[in-house]
């Protein structure tokens, strides 16, 4: 099965560190989805959670990655990345085929 995302080195690291450090349940996996796509376009979003019916289900990196089915479209080519500034740090969105980043 095609993996509609990548994970960079920094993002696995901290999703790891968030893991293992914030009491995120055993049985939980990163859910990676979108909302929206009014005016403002799409945003994404990232969690932990269950698997569902109608998720499709990868393990990235040793991260188990939860997408539902009608969010793999909008989500493919996607790279999340983490970055870390004076002012910020997070998760971002970056489709490398794309110019314009998507903070988070």
């Amino acid at each position: 099965m095609l993996i509609p995302i990548t994970i960079t080195e920094k993002a696995e690291t901290e999703i790891k560190n968030i893991m293992t450090h914030k009491n995120i349940p055993s049985d939980y996996s990163l859910r990676v989805g979108v909302k929206g796509g009014g005016c403002g376009g799409m945003s994404y979003a990232l969690g932990f959670d269950k698997a569902k019916e109608g998720d499709q289900e990868f393990v990235l990196q040793d991260i188990p990655v939860l997408i539902e089915k009608r969010h793999v479209m909008f989500l493919m080519g996607m790279q999340i990345d983490f970055f870390e500034g004076d002012e910020a740090r997070g998760f971002t969105f970056v489709n490398p085929d794309l110019p314009k980043r998507h903070d988070l």
